[in-house]
């Protein structure tokens, strides 16, 4: 049963501790009707005065880690998580205390399944093969999700990307989209066709010259079609 506090105020924090044999405990300071408290019942006192409810006692830690193993691996099941990301998605919990977090993240990390360089270099490549993206839009992407620079760097220096590579993306993509460009004047066609490499991430020396190529063709007239024309 609840234990009395004397006064409107508890002026200091003390558990009532016991051995849990049933035996009582007695009091560490003057402050209850009597001398002696029941050890399995007695509260713990806030510094305001009352009881803590239980309800709001921490949760046993074997308990939290075992719901953020569950938490951890649904969101990987669906999609790689980066280190940071799954982080932020077990605070957003608000059940969590801060180390059973980290040792969530450190128990992922040992097995493998959290590995930010293996997810940077995955992305790279369905970056570069799916979406085109140049090495601006793709450094942009892997930092917004979290991924440090070291593991960034990592990335592509493992997809084996120069700027050769990079060179041939913007040429490639230039030609086909100026394919939809024709009817429009040489301006217009310019301006789209810059702004739509641009925001695939290539830097604007690289625009530059796969717009020329892909507008004007090669230097030297060619024997064949491939080249739009502008009235």
């Amino acid at each position: 049963m609840p234990l009395p506090i004397r006064g409107a105020q508890s002026e200091w924090l003390s558990p009532v501790v016991g051995d849990g044999s049933g035996r009582t405990a007695r009091a560490e300071q003057s402050g209850y009707d009597g001398d002696e408290a029941d050890a399995p019942t007695a509260s713990v006192f806030s510094i305001t005065g009352g009881e803590i409810d239980p309800a709001d006692a921490p949760r046993p830690l074997d308990e939290q880690r075992a719901d953020a193993e569950r938490i951890s691996m649904r969101a990987l099941s669906r999609r790689g998580v980066s280190t940071s990301e799954l982080r932020t998605m077990l605070v957003k919990q608000d059940e969590f205390d801060p180390d059973v977090i980290e040792h969530e993240i450190e128990r992922l990390t040992r097995v493998g399944l959290l590995d930010d360089v293996a997810l940077a270099t995955d992305l790279v490549d369905r970056m570069h093969s799916r979406k085109g993206l140049g090495r601006q839009a793709i450094v942009a992407d892997l930092r917004r999700r979290g991924i440090d620079q070291t593991s960034i760097d990592a990335a592509l220096d493992a997809a084996a990307d120069d700027e050769d590579d990079e060179f041939v993306r913007a040429l490639d993509l230039a030609a086909k989209r100026a394919g939809q460009m024709r009817g429009l004047d040489r301006a217009t066609a310019e301006r789209r066709l810059s702004g739509f490499l641009m925001r695939k991430g290539y830097n604007g020396g690289v625009v530059r010259v796969a717009v020329e190529r892909a507008l004007d063709g090669p230097r030297r007239p060619p024997t064949g079609g491939g080249t739009v024309r502008f009235e």
